[in-house]
């Protein structure tokens, strides 16, 4: 049996909140909800950690960023790091990038055979946290409350430059791979930056929530003083005393956000739309590299645990996987594993190594071996932050913070911490129990903490004298594209051409 055709779609900053089973009923997302019908939908997944680039390093390694040293937006990923792109051009299929992955350092394949655009993001160390500055708010901090009080309506946004370019050359490569097939499987990764802030749509899609209601967040936003820890340092971090948002803009920035989940479905269905009329048929994975918290509690963007941030879609459309919804809670970090297994491929024995674990026996009923784990080491953090979703409890623990323990199944909301209810003490000595087994996390603080170290001593220097970017720099053959006069034309336009002749 030939082994399937591989597309990922991937989308940025996209809440699991809003796909409890496929895209919510309000959502305007016809696409999506097709593919949904006949996807195996993990409606508990959640990301490895809720931030770019450590996110996206754990869905391509299946790893964790203890396990990456992906621990925040600038932290380098490593060339020695097997991805499933790695396993899956070894197997003799051919990789393809398109978009975003916020890869950081000198490699920006990392066993991709191509990549049709540079990524949105720079891919140098000039993000770096700098833990031994606690409280202190840095020039590059990009997550200010602007992106909510400047919401609203615009035609034409560097994002919209961005989506739009990966959209069309996305598009353009299916029918390329149809036109140019060698018989050989294909992996092709489409990777879109929206819905991520800003907050900026179309009018085409801003006017499709005209009257939603769903424009005001569930839960109220907390005074200062009745959030965690960690939240108040998101909270400064952001500005928000300075960057308040009255209720309209509160209002514009989630109607923006829930437009832009149509605009992305708009140009995945000409994707998918491409693919059929093409003829070809391919496995079919959507999913988010981590939430957004779009006002809830009074935050916004993501680097918290909370469900907003943390969980996140994912759909997959496959052989041997039935069409249904799963409950049992899941990683993106599965995804790898997941791909090694549906291509056959061999991961060289590193299963052992891995965080993640392949979804099939998960959606076909079996119990996951171990808990749902998540870390986060980047911006407003000072110290490692953990996180265990097991069953109806998700538990989470930093050295710098009280501990805190949320049963989903009574409190989806996540408003009151049971660590602080002695009826649920076994409970949290259990979760305790099995962070502790798995993480140490004084020696993650004593690596972090030396890589940021390094990495801001290499951005100062690189910041001096003649500047060499890492950033993914497209090339094309002009040359051997269209008409040329070394090149048979006759031949040539046959091959262009689809549906192909003899």
């Amino acid at each position: 049996m030939r082994r399937p055709n591989i597309l990922i779609l991937m989308v940025d900053q996209l809440s699991g909140t809003f796909f409890p089973d496929g895209p919510a009923a309000f959502l305007h997302a016809p696409n999506l909800a097709r593919l949904a019908e006949r996807s195996t939908r993990f409606d508990n997944a959640y990301c490895p950690s809720p931030l770019c680039a450590p996110a996206r390093a754990g869905v391509m390694t299946g790893r964790l960023p203890s396990g990456s040293r992906v621990w925040d937006n600038a932290a380098e990923f490593a060339a020695d790091l097997p991805t499933f792109a790695h396993w899956l051009r070894r197997a003799g299929y051919r990789t393809t990038l398109c978009g975003k992955m916020h890869f950081v350092g000198p490699d920006q394949l990392h066993g991709f055979e191509e990549r049709l655009t540079t990524d949105i993001y720079p891919a140098d160390f000039g993000w770096t946290p700098d833990w031994r500055k606690p409280g202190a708010r840095v020039d590059w901090w990009y997550h200010n409350m602007g992106s909510v009080t400047g919401a609203g309506v615009a035609e034409v946004t560097n994002q919209y430059d961005y989506d739009d370019e990966v959209a069309f050359l996305a598009e353009r490569k299916v029918w390329d791979l149809a036109r140019e097939g060698d018989g050989a499987p294909w992996l092709l990764t489409v990777s879109f930056t929206h819905p991520h802030d800003p907050f900026v749509a179309r009018r085409r899609w801003w006017d499709l929530y005209e009257g939603c209601d769903r424009l005001a967040p569930e839960t109220p936003a907390l005074p200062y003083d009745a959030h965690d820890p960690h939240a108040r340092r998101l909270l400064d971090a952001a500005d928000w005393r300075e960057g308040a948002a009255s209720e309209a803009q509160v209002a514009a920035a989630r109607r923006a956000y829930f437009a832009n989940v149509s605009y992305i479905d708009d140009r995945i269905g000409a994707i998918l739309g491409a693919l059929a009329a093409s003829g070809q048929e391919a496995a079919v994975v959507f999913l988010s590299d981590h939430g957004e918290m779009l006002g809830e509690r009074g935050l916004w963007y993501k680097m918290s645990f909370y469900e907003g941030s943390a969980r996140v879609p994912l759909m997959i459309a496959a052989p041997g996987l039935a069409p249904g919804r799963v409950e049992t809670p899941v990683s993106t970090l599965d995804l790898a594993p997941t791909l090694a297994a549906l291509a056959e491929a061999q991961d060289d024995g590193l299963t052992p190594w891995l965080d993640g674990e392949d979804l099939a026996p998960v959606a076909g009923g079996a119990a996951r071996s171990r808990p749902v784990a998540m870390e986060y080491m980047a911006e407003g953090s000072v110290a490692p932050m953990v996180a265990l979703r097991s069953g109806r409890w998700k538990y989470t623990a930093c050295p710098a913070d009280p501990e805190q323990l949320f049963d989903l199944a009574a409190d989806p909301a996540e408003r009151t911490n049971c660590a602080e209810d002695t009826a649920c003490a076994d409970v949290l000595a259990d979760m305790r129990a099995a962070a502790a087994a798995r993480w140490d996390l004084a020696a993650i603080d004593a690596a972090v903490r030396d890589s940021q170290a390094r990495r801001l001593s290499i951005d100062a220097a690189l910041r001096t004298g003649r500047r060499y970017p890492w950033d993914f720099q497209p090339l094309q053959a002009a040359s051997e594209r269209f008409m040329r006069n070394h090149l048979d034309l006759n031949d040539l336009e046959a091959r262009r051409r689809w549906p192909q002749e003899g």
